[in-house]
């Protein structure tokens, strides 16, 4: 089923030097330690977190954490 490539000395062409433009791993890393607790929110807010991450395919516990985080932020912006 697999196909013989056929390779040939033909010149490439033109090739220009892209610098790297990952991350090295201490970008990766986690900006924040998270810190595990157990908290109660009302049945109709797990369902809305719910959802909506499901609609984009992400972690409804993740989508809190950033609305959290977004709200200390934003908090300690204000009140400097």
């Amino acid at each position: 089923m697999s196909k013989t490539i056929q390779y040939s000395n033909e010149p490439i062409g033109n090739l220009k030097l892209v610098p790297d433009f990952l991350p090295s791993p201490a970008e990766l890393a986690l900006k924040q330690e998270n810190t595990k607790i157990t908290i109660s929110l009302s049945s109709e807010s797990i369902a809305y977190f719910k959802g909506t991450a499901k609609k984009h395919h992400m972690q409804y516990q993740k989508m809190i954490r950033q609305l959290l985080d977004e709200y200390v932020a934003h908090q300690k912006s204000a009140n400097k």
